[in-house]
């Protein structure tokens, strides 16, 4: 067992210390072994360690024990990767913000972890028109036929359809959920869960026991979009999670590209809002289309063309918020402001500034940059 993998997890129990400060915390003492020693001084020349952030570090690291937190952690949890782990999925070890610890249910497959085979994220809408739960089938299916991996959130809709066609394709998918790897969300899709489990992996960051929350949801899209050589939007309204999603995949160097549809569908108008942006649409011709999969670059050929383009017209004025969301809003500036500051300065738990920050970009205030940066619009 490597002794780094235990400090990984003893290093993601404590409040405030996100996968941007665990990877300063290794950069700067070499391995999270050596940070849970360091002294406060030392600590404290670490980029995002206010006052306050450090004194409830050093308060919370005395009240743990990491030897004995990990072998209780493996009673309920047995199988989870670190990035310490040679297993660790590689695409998610590229990531600026790699989850620090990914738990596991299903069948493993070390190859693939290492980039081996193509995987492919489609996403979109959890109340889909016809016209979408169809292409979605068809092409999730044909993928899965020609050896593509599909990974998806577990979500009703758009998600539902494309692990249940790949699954009846004979194909191996990846479901990224929002709750620990032993609860079923939503209910309906337990039966779904149990034959992912024969034919690929549930996988989550949240361990055993984790109960569907909103603040848990935006973290998990990351995830997505990480594992995803290239990310399918199939349906998505305005204000979509799924949009989400194809920002990050962008921002890590994906290729996104987006169903066609109607003009004056609502569900396709996020769609649309891409490939103003500069998604690739997905071609109806299926052999089209795995001609284009073929011709993707590797992951380290220069960024692709951003998906938004720059504000030419007045921004809205800023709706009444509530106090929470006005809080996290106050705390960011017209510069770069890093996650982890975002939270020491609003003095409110991480899971809830994540999901608030993700109803202040549907709003349109705010808007995320790589390394969990946050903007005001």
């Amino acid at each position: 067992m490597s002794e780094e993998r235990v400090y990984w997890l003893a290093w993601s129990q404590i409040h405030g210390i996100g996968p941007i400060t665990l990877q300063r915390l290794q950069e700067r003492f070499g391995s999270l072994a050596t940070a849970w020693q360091a002294s406060p001084i030392e600590l404290g020349s670490v980029e995002g360690f206010g006052r306050q952030s450090l004194e409830k570090v050093i308060t919370e690291r005395s009240q743990i024990n990491p030897q004995q937190l990990f072998q209780n952690h493996l009673i309920k949890n047995p199988n989870f990767w670190t990035p310490a782990d040679p297993d660790y999925p590689r695409l998610l070890s590229e990531i600026p913000s790699p989850p620090p610890v990914l738990y596991y249910r299903g069948i493993i497959n070390p190859q693939e972890n290492q980039g081996h085979f193509p995987t492919i994220g489609i996403v979109g809408t959890r109340n889909p028109t016809e016209y979408g739960r169809h292409w979605t089938r068809k092409i999730s299916s044909t993928l899965a036929h020609h050896g593509f991996i599909i990974v998806s959130g577990m979500a009703a809709g758009i998600d539902t359809e494309a692990h249940r066609s790949c699954l009846e394709a004979g194909g191996r998918t990846l479901a990224v959920l929002g709750t620990g790897v032993d609860i079923a969300y939503p209910k309906q899709n337990r039966p779904l869960c149990e034959q992912v489990l024969k034919q690929g992996l549930l996988i989550s960051e949240f361990p055993s026991g984790t109960r569907p929350n909103a603040t848990n949801f935006p973290r998990r899209n990351r995830i997505i979009a990480g594992l995803s050589r290239v990310v399918f939007v199939m349906e998505a309204p305005q204000r979509s999670g799924a949009l989400i999603t194809a920002r990050i995949a962008n921002e890590f160097v994906r290729d996104v590209y987006v169903l066609p549809a109607r003009l004056d569908d609502e569900k396709s108008h996020g769609c649309l809002k891409l490939i103003d942006g500069g998604a690739g649409v997905i071609p109806v011709d299926i052999e089209q289309l795995l001609e284009q999969l073929g011709a993707i670059p590797q992951l380290d050929t220069p960024t692709q063309l951003p998906l938004w383009q720059p504000q030419t017209k007045p921004l809205p004025e800023s709706p009444n918020l509530d106090p929470d969301l006005a809080k996290i809003l106050n705390a960011i500036a017209s510069q770069p402001t890093p996650f982890d500051l975002i939270v020491e300065q609003c003095g409110i738990d991480a899971g809830t500034v994540s999901s608030q920050l993700l109803q202040l970009e549907l709003l349109e205030l705010v808007t995320q940059l790589p390394g969990m940066r946050y903007q005001r619009l």
